[in-house]
């Protein structure tokens, strides 16, 4: 019995199959062709994800072209916020984005106010509202679902909507939508 005989009788075609067919095989097995395990955007450390995000001077329409472009959907409201003159966008600034899993907070305290203090806490600060844009930009439904997220509320300071209305933009993952909430201050 060889070493492999645990493993199902179509394994070996299977591992030829996912490196691109016999040829590829060949490569691999001459080294013309290395297996990179994929690497991920992000990192987790103690209950919070870890990334940064670069601006590049993207103003607030242009960010809505650009995300519907790429096929997601805005709503109004989050459109109000991207037009408002208070969407100050930069350029070439690199901010390191820290992520709150939402099992650090007990339901009824998942609020505005208890993140903002546990980030004050932490000596975090305020990123731009760009970067809920660069968020989503920069990651897909299948990467924000895989940090164990639905939703990254940015807490940026608050821009007031069309409304008059104080909102965070946030990047969704379930509906592929850039959407704002009211700022719990």
């Amino acid at each position: 019995m060889s070493k492999y005989g645990h493993r199902p009788h179509d394994w070996f075609e299977a591992i030829v199959n996912k490196l691109g067919g016999e040829e590829a095989g060949d490569k691999f097995l001459r080294g013309e062709l290395e297996i990179f395990e994929p690497t991920r955007g992000w990192r987790e450390r103690y209950g919070v994800i870890y990334f940064s995000v670069t601006s590049d001077g993207t103003t607030g329409p242009q960010w809505i072209a650009r995300l519907e472009g790429n096929g997601l959907r805005l709503n109004e409201c989050a459109k109000s916020v991207l037009r408002s003159p208070d969407f100050k966008p930069t350029s070439g600034i690199t901010t390191e984005i820290a992520v709150f899993k939402g099992i650090m907070f007990e339901d009824e305290d998942r609020i505005t106010k208890n993140i903002r203090a546990e980030a004050d806490k932490r000596v975090f600060f305020k990123p731009n509202a760009e970067a809920a844009c660069l968020i989503r930009e920069n990651f897909s439904d299948k990467d924000i679902k895989a940090m164990g997220f639905r939703r990254i509320v940015v807490m940026h300071k608050p821009i007031k909507d069309s409304g008059g209305y104080p909102r965070l933009l946030e990047a969704d993952e379930t509906v592929k939508i850039i959407v704002s909430g009211y700022s719990l201050i």
